[in-house]
């Protein structure tokens, strides 16, 4: 091959590469062009609803296209987030979820539809929410010591009902059965809406929830709090304790939600995605629900969301592994 042919080879890679990215730009630019799914792998009403539906709302106002919420509950979050990974990676099908099917399920569950590393793209962390441990207020036991010892008590057939197999919820309420030495019977619901309405019907005694979701149910009375899993007392709540101040030093947990796109989908439409989201986070309304259920801003780059997973898979790995919990 001739020098001559080699720099001509050369500058038609080169013209490839410069209208592959102009051609990438402007499909971002353009994007979106129609109606935008975000699918929520869980039942309506759910924790992962109160972070998706003001998304949705305040991105069709921004975009100028509508952003429509698909609850695809069951397989603990793996159907609905498989949808999404096998989607087309062009930014009109979205993920919200909370952090079990990316972060508890690929150690929990023996064959996944999908790989969460791989096959997904982190956009932004939403909310990260503590849990709070709450009883029927029949339970005869109004603090973690009481508790632990009426669990105890009965041997094995305590039961505790949980969001869905592998939620944090679920895994949370196996560290606890680690780290307090109890045994209870789980008694597992396809979202948290179903568990939290067996739990106030006293059909189940016990449960954690995350605090964006069972807020409602303390403030009417419908559940008494026990302990909250946060390294610090919730400002709202500035009564329930802490495990750490109950007795169990060490024991901290959250319920994260997160927002991601098929891999492959252009670095463009994913970066419009998290500076219009994390705009709204900065927004009173997105503000509000942040203070409402003791969450932090958590707003963050897709790189730094990443590395967070990263970290939170190898913590929940161990989780797994010391309950001995599984699924299949």
């Amino acid at each position: 091959m001739t020098n001559a042919s080699r720099l001509t080879r050369l500058i038609c890679a080169i013209a490839l590469t410069v209208a592959a990215g102009l051609s990438a730009t402007a499909f971002a630019q353009d994007w979106p062009t129609k109606t935008v799914t975000i699918v929520v792998p869980w039942p309506p009403g759910g924790p992962s609803d109160i972070a998706a539906r003001p998304v949705a709302k305040a991105l069709t106002e921004k975009l100028g296209q509508s952003f429509v919420i698909d609850n695809r509950g069951g397989g603990g979050g793996n159907i609905g987030s498989a949808a999404v990974a096998g989607s087309a990676p062009d930014g009109n099908t979205l993920l919200i979820t909370s952090s079990a099917p990316i972060v508890i399920n690929p150690s929990l569950y023996k064959k996944m539809a999908f790989d969460p590393a791989k096959d997904l793209a982190p956009i932004t962390n939403l909310l990260r929410v503590p849990l709070v441990l709450v009883a029927h207020p029949s339970v005869p036991a109004n603090n973690l010591k009481e508790l632990i010892a009426l669990i105890k008590a009965q041997q094995g057939k305590f039961q505790y009902a949980s969001s869905g197999n592998g939620t944090p919820q679920h895994m949370t309420s196996e560290l606890f059965k680690t780290v307090a030495k109890v045994d209870m019977i789980h008694v597992p619901y396809k979202g948290s809406a179903p568990a939290t309405q067996d739990v106030l019907g006293g059909h189940v005694p016990i449960m954690f929830d995350s605090m964006i979701a069972i807020l409602p149910h303390i403030k009417a009375g419908k559940v008494k709090p026990i302990a909250v899993t946060s390294a610090a007392r919730v400002p709202q709540f500035p009564d329930i304790p802490t495990f750490a101040e109950s007795g169990l030093p060490g024991f901290e947990s959250y319920a994260w939600y997160g927002f991601f796109a098929p891999a492959g989908t252009p670095k463009d439409v994913i970066a419009k995605l998290n500076r219009e989201t994390l705009a709204t986070m900065k927004q009173p309304g997105f503000q509000k629900i942040l203070a409402d259920t003791g969450s932090d801003f958590v707003g963050d780059t897709p790189e730094k969301f990443g590395a967070f997973i990263k970290a939170e898979a190898a913590k929940w790995s161990k989780v797994v592994k010391d309950s001995g919990a599984t699924v299949d």
